[in-house]
């Protein structure tokens, strides 16, 4: 039986009133153990101070006490892997970047148990995947829904899985998507002075504060509400515009906050709706006479949200490295807006 690695963290001055937050603030940050990971191991049993288990998160600490932390290792993942082509913009020992096909769920539940990311990763990687939260699998630090296509960063190592995850939640990444959208988000829309939340910045950008949180009656999607939800600001920019007058937009999203279906949301709100979005694009139709026959037809058979994760940027969490890659819009969004363009010209 393997025997486990020992971690020992000596309390600095003037810790925090619980042992898990006192471990979470003085663990090496070479031993890469998030809080969720300690506050499983403390349960666990794992965490000892004189020899005696500490099984209390809220068990009180002092400074100079030297706390032990036995860290099994990693053992096999129970999720099967499999056998699927990925499109891999970048690997290195620590991490993977994916440009992740629409139709793909990035991980397995009750209603898709197989045929994910995770499952195509766990093929791919073998045994070059260290322990994530104790167990031989790759980290996912952030999704992007099953028909919304893009770019994705997963972690191979605990270590790099917790440095990931600490950008996510400052902030820090960079995440711009494009997106085709019904109307035109322009400052100069007197209708867009009167939906709650939205602002315009310098440079005609489109800004929407709301809260989010599940929907009160339908539990798969998430609605705008504005107390007891989550934060989330998202920003908007024109690209281009097609019709005469505009009808169809695409627009350049990028996230402040990561919440869930949040761009889907957040232009639903704001009146424009991501055109094929089946949640929350509404019965919102496209006259032919904005855009022409064919440009109409396309936007109607157009099979999903049309929206793509096309940038994203982060430091590397274990060299420091700023990292930044962008992927191509895929075929089925490029000849979307092939053909608003030809049927309807493109406008700056």
């Amino acid at each position: 039986m393997p025997v486990p690695s020992i971690v020992r963290v000596t309390i600095a001055d003037d810790p925090p009133s619980r042992l898990d937050k006192a471990l979470a603030r003085d663990v090496p940050e070479q031993a890469a153990l998030s809080r969720s990971r300690l506050a499983r191991l403390i349960a666990e049993g794992a965490v000892t101070r004189d020899g005696a288990p500490l099984t209390d998160a809220k068990a009180k600490v002092a400074a100079g006490e030297v706390i032990e932390i036995a860290v099994p290792e990693a053992g096999e993942s129970h999720i099967a892997p499999e056998e699927i082509a990925l499109d891999i913009v970048y690997e290195d020992d620590d991490l993977i970047v994916i440009n992740k096909p629409a139709g793909m769920v990035v991980h397995p539940a009750p209603g898709s148990p197989s045929g994910t990311l995770v499952n195509a990763l766990l093929a791919h990687c073998g045994d070059t995947l260290s322990g994530v939260g104790g167990e031989k699998r790759p980290g996912v630090v952030h999704r992007i829904d099953k028909d919304t296509s893009g770019l994705l960063v997963v972690a191979k190592s605990d270590a790099a899985h917790h440095g990931l995850a600490a950008q996510f939640e400052r902030h820090s990444v960079d995440r711009h998507y494009r997106a085709v959208v019904f109307g035109l988000p322009d400052m100069g829309d007197p209708r867009l002075k009167g939906v709650k939340g939205a602002s315009f910045e310098p440079g005609n950008v489109l800004k929407i504060t709301t809260q989010l949180a599940r929907h009160k009656t339908d539990r798969q999607r998430q609605a705008v509400v504005w107390s007891n939800g989550r934060h989330a600001v998202t920003r908007a920019r024109v690209v281009e515009a097609y019709g005469t007058p505009p009808a169809v937009a695409l627009v350049d999203c990028w996230l402040e906050t990561g919440r869930t279906h949040q761009i889907r949301v957040h232009m639903a709100h704001a009146g424009h709706a991501l055109v094929g979005d089946p949640v929350y694009g509404g019965r919102r139709k496209l006259g032919e006479k904005a855009v022409g026959a064919a440009a109409a037809e396309a936007v109607r058979a157009f099979p999903r949200q049309a929206l793509h994760a096309a940038t994203l940027g982060f430091v590397h969490p274990i060299t420091g490295e700023a990292m930044r890659f962008e992927a191509p819009l895929p075929d089925d969004m490029a000849g979307l807006i092939a053909a608003l363009r030809g049927a309807a010209g493109g406008t700056l």
